[in-house]
């Protein structure tokens, strides 16, 4: 699972947790993508890419575990980097949920979104 941000459509904003994040100023969200060369989980880059957006203490955020399961979350994201051959735009699976009153999808493309104003997610 690997993923380069479309550079043409988004803008850097922050780098967390060695990490770009993106903003499309089309659509008001912020993007990521996990990196095959660096194992970060997810449950550890998300809580930093969205205290770097809102400018908040990461330990300031509700727990990870308050909205999904840490565990059976970086458990999907590993299979999906260790199965997948998807180039960005291909994408056969994903997952969505709230946290810190952010949507956030996570594809197994590697491309994950941070959707400020998507707070309609039933997780």
């Amino acid at each position: 699972m690997s993923g380069m941000a479309p550079v043409d459509r988004l803008t850097p904003v922050d780098e967390a947790v060695g990490q770009t994040v993106y903003y499309d100023d089309t659509r008001g969200t912020y993007h990521m993508w996990c990196d095959d060369s660096e194992y970060d989980p997810v449950t550890t880059s998300l809580p930093i890419a969205i205290s770097s957006i809102t400018d908040v203490e990461p330990a300031e955020l509700e727990p990870l575990a308050d909205s999904i399961d840490p565990d059976a979350l970086d458990t999907l994201v590993t299979d999906w980097r260790q199965r997948s051959t998807h180039r960005i735009g291909e994408r056969t699976g994903s997952i969505s949920f709230l946290f810190a009153q952010h949507g956030v999808t996570i594809h197994d493309d590697g491309e994950i979104v941070i959707d400020p104003q998507r707070t309609d997610i039933v997780g």
